[in-house]
């Protein structure tokens, strides 16, 4: 399976593309207090005077803010908190969804009306007033954020599994293990669970998009750790100030840099939709 989605992604220009976008925002993350030439938080000094407002420059590739922080090492910082954020939610929905639906699909009756109607009331809770909610209890933090996108976000991977499940837990290979005496978590976890990880997988990566999005979007707003460099609080500074009539680098770059990562995930994704389906391949 890893050597067909590999030879799939290298045939598809789309899916290529977004690889090699996705490995060098990887990179720079990993190497990022590298590549940063200053402290994102530092005020810079040009000539003895405070560098405000400086457009890209041989001294500050991406400018400088009106308190004189360099952008620049804003974006490359703000790399890690939206990998971070996009990779830990998206693995904590896929786990809960993943194991939700199962256990829902396969029990069926009041299991599953429980769990679903759960689902359902998830579905009736709107993200942004959730997240003040849940800072306004707790603290501003990259943590809460996972949280928050997790605890939303598990319902559509759950709903997506059971749906795989109900028709799974009829086939013919799950009763003959039911009659060779095979327990239910056996047969969920040994027969089932392989059957829907491919499409659980792919909703994954929907989910990875989503985070870097919520994350950006609640940063932005004022409700992101204030103690870490994100592209959101970036764009929240620019916004109090006004910088998009003056200052438009300022929220370029970071703005840029959401639409680039996001754009890295939807055409893997994109491209790994005909690999988990087939059936799409007649669509294109």
């Amino acid at each position: 399976m890893p050597q067909q989605i590999w030879r799939h992604l290298r045939r598809d220009p789309l899916g290529m593309t977004g690889v090699i976008l996705l490995s060098f925002f990887i990179l720079l993350a990993l190497f990022a207090p590298l590549i940063a030439p200053y402290d994102p938080e530092a005020i810079l000094r040009l000539d003895g005077e405070i560098a405000r407002l400086h457009p890209p420059s041989r001294e500050f590739w991406f400018g400088t803010t009106n308190m004189g922080r360099d952008i620049f090492s804003g974006v490359v910082l703000g790399s890690r908190i939206a990998l971070k954020v996009g990779l830990l939610a998206a693995l904590l929905v896929t786990f809960i969804g993943t194991n939700v639906g199962l256990i829902a699909g396969y029990y069926g009756g009041i299991v599953d009306t429980v769990l679903m109607r759960l689902v359902d009331l998830l579905y009736g809770i709107p993200f942004i007033p959730f997240v003040i909610v849940l800072v306004s209890l707790m603290k501003p933090s990259v943590t809460n954020i996972i949280i928050a996108v997790s605890v939303l976000t598990w319902r559509s991977v759950a709903r997506i599994v059971r749906s795989q499940v109900l028709s799974l837990a009829q086939r013919p290979f799950v009763k003959a293990a039911r009659v060779a005496g095979a327990s239910d978590l056996r047969i969920i976890y040994r027969h089932i669970l392989p059957n829907v990880l491919p499409i659980a997988l792919l909703e994954m990566s929907f989910v990875i998009s989503w985070a870097i999005v919520s994350e950006a979007s609640v940063s932005f707003i004022g409700f992101g750790d204030p103690t870490v460099p994100s592209w959101g609080k970036l764009l929240n500074g620019a916004f109090v100030a006004g910088a998009v009539r003056f200052a438009p680098w300022w929220v370029a770059f970071p703005g840029c840099a959401i639409v680039l990562l996001v754009l890295a995930v939807f055409f893997i994704t994109r491209s790994l939709e005909t690999v988990i389906n087939p059936r799409l391949k007649g669509g294109e």
